[in-house]
């Protein structure tokens, strides 16, 4: 009883093999592994390509030869690789998953592969309905040839061929189109497919009598002269990727095994943007779309080039996140900041071109190279109240270098500022005020300063204190309407004369106004805790011009009701002339002031124009 115990115990615990339903896995490839059924032919490609690397591993002076034939929703694949024996079909075309690469002492040559999954020609079923495959072994040369046909239920059948249906060593792979797949096998659909994938793989690749492969890559070619090289990688650029570059930039990392080229773009592109660029292993394209490749502050090119230490992913469509891509992205930024430090020492012309275009890609370098930033001060442009200039011609003419946060502040400020001959410099465009909060540190003794509202009163002449106080009325009316909207109402003389006033506030008022806005709208808990956090941060103000005449006419009027509504539509078109986002209460405001003037302008007992 126990010994048949044991023996059902031991027959329940014999291994068991995964039935696989092939449909199924060819539905998983085409629809979420591969991002479409192309790369079926980079898959035969890669699979010649390898078999010729194994055969020449072995036999140096083997020939290397890939032909593809195409015609009626059939596609024909010759190689001259390794072959395979009938042992061979069985241990590694009817077992999904496996690696000719890890069989027959290849594991040490594997890296010169470009295959590392083992999926191989399973990845052909998304497109054909049937697969053929006759081959004929290198390493056993007696070894009859053998035949390996598979249809997409997963099904197959093996068989040995008479010598004379394969008398050369080397591999056939026969496609027959699935139905709506026969496009993907036409003749045109693949010489373009294979000049995709091939155009840079080391072997003799042909489509009937096409040449596919176009060696040495552009990059790599001998020119005429420096102009004539130039000629050609923008023809090459364009061809490629649609536009004509403004300048190339070469790619050499020889330790990563990396040549290359990357195209500058000729037009301005959105940081955020995230570039693609095309990457070859080996010779075979990998993608088309490596966006992790640059460091992120090089959006401005667009690069192309091959590499044979990179690791792709599964699908083999993208690049694999590890330490040696991190460790290539430093190298190929590297290059790219080289070749802008070479432009600032001997082309300022290119690179004032390419500044005109790409300035925040090199902002957003600078920003984190003290070095970058040094190089470029003379050429990055910014927004100052003396025109657009580099830091350091405004930094040469003005002691101290004033700078706003925001573009709203700067608005607001500019055109007093500049009448008061104070410089500023208008840091709320992307990356600005960070770099110009960096200027002292790569120019020793520069003063830099943010800009406040208490700093541009303070450059404003005050107004003689016997005339302030003869308006003392006036401005206690004025005060008292926009003392409810958290707004200080001050008397200055300034120029330019046609400006009647003018709104300041900094951020720490705008904190407060936003902290009070949200305190009268709480509930009672909410707003016993808001007001806990009521500061002493200065209120916004609006600056009236003592010089301007409209002002002097509204300060001589008598009426509070009236000095209430003219001072109402100062301080809107004040906001509006910054250009400030309206609250509410600032709208209601603005079309209450608006009405008002109306009935004043329209009162019977309104004076005429002559009793003024």
């Amino acid at each position: 009883m126990d010994s048949q115990t044991s023996q059902s115990s031991q027959a329940s615990q014999s291994p068991h093999t995964f039935q696989v339903d092939l449909r199924g896995l060819v539905d998983l490839l085409s629809h979420h592994l591969y991002s479409s059924p192309k790369v079926y032919l980079r898959e035969l490609l890669q699979n010649a390509v390898d078999a010729i690397t194994a055969r020449r591993a072995e036999q140096p002076d083997a020939p290397a030869r890939v032909r593809l034939y195409a015609a009626d929703g059939t596609l024909r694949v010759e190689d001259s690789g390794v072959g395979l024996t009938e042992s061979d079909v069985h241990n590694l075309l009817a077992t999904i998953g496996r690696s000719s690469k890890r069989d027959d002492g290849l594991q040490e040559a594997r890296s010169d592969f470009l295959g590392q999954f083992g999926i191989g020609l399973l990845a052909c079923f998304v497109v054909a309905e049937r697969i053929r495959v006759v081959s004929r072994s290198a390493r056993t040369p007696d070894a009859a040839p053998v035949e390996w046909t598979a249809a997409d239920d997963g099904s197959y059948t093996v068989r040995t061929l008479p010598h004379e249906a394969r008398p050369e060593p080397g591999t056939t792979v026969h496609l027959v189109a699935r139905a709506g797949a026969a496009d993907w096998l036409s003749a045109e659909r693949v010489v373009s497919l294979a000049r995709d994938f091939g155009s840079l793989l080391p072997y003799d690749v042909r489509v009937d009598d096409e040449a596919i492969t176009d060696l040495p890559a552009p990059w790599d070619r001998s020119y005429p002269s420096p102009t004539t090289r130039m000629v050609a990688l923008a023809r090459h650029c364009h061809d490629l990727f649609g536009f004509t570059p403004l300048d190339s930039i070469e790619l050499n990392v020889p330790l990563a095994g990396i040549r290359g080229v990357a195209y500058v773009l000729p037009s301005a592109v959105s940081p955020a943007q995230r570039a693609s660029h095309r990457v070859h292993l080996k010779g075979m394209l990998l993608t088309e779309r490596a966006e992790q490749l640059l460091p992120d502050w090089a959006f401005f090119v667009r690069c192309v080039l091959d590499t044979d230490s990179l690791r792709p992913t599964a699908s083999r469509e993208s690049l694999y996140e590890d330490e040696t891509l991190a460790a290539v992205r430093e190298a190929l930024g590297e290059r790219i900041r080289s070749w802008l430090t070479g432009l600032a020492a001997g082309d300022p012309d290119r690179l004032a071109a390419f500044l005109s275009v790409h300035y925040l890609g090199v902002k957003s370098l600078a920003r984190h190279d003290k070095e970058m930033l040094r190089t470029m001060l003379p050429w990055l442009p910014f927004e100052t109240t003396d025109g657009r200039l580099s830091l350091e011609e405004f930094a040469q003419r003005h002691p101290v270098v004033h700078f706003t946060r925001t573009v709203e502040e700067y608005r607001q400020v500019a055109p007093i500022a500049s009448a008061q001959g104070v410089g500023v410099v208008n840091g709320g465009y992307t990356y600005d005020s960070e770099l110009v909060e960096a200027l002292p540190s790569v120019r020793p003794g520069t003063v830099v300063a943010e800009l406040d509202a208490d700093t541009v009163t303070a450059h404003l002449d005050a107004v003689d204190p016997a005339e302030e106080l003869a308006l003392s009325g006036f401005l206690s009316a004025a005060r008292a309407k926009l003392d409810p909207l958290g707004c200080d109402v001050v008397l200055r003389a300034f120029h330019p004369l046609s400006v009647p006033a003018l709104h300041l506030d900094d951020r720490a008022a705008r904190h407060e106004q936003a902290r009070a806005e949200a305190e009268e709208q709480a509930d009672d808990l909410w707003a016993g805790i808001l007001g806990s956090l009521r500061g002493s941060a200065p209120r916004a103000r609006l600056v009236l011009n003592h010089l301007n005449p409209l002002i002097r006419r509204i300060s001589s009027l008598n009426d509070r009701e009236l000095i209430g509504t003219a001072t109402e539509s100062l301080y809107g078109q004040a906001l509006l002339m910054a250009q400030r986002p309206l609250r509410p209460a600032d709208s209601a405001l603005l079309n209450r002031a608006f009405i008002g003037l109306l009935e004043w302008a329209t009162h019977p007992s309104f004076p005429e124009d002559g009793a003024r």
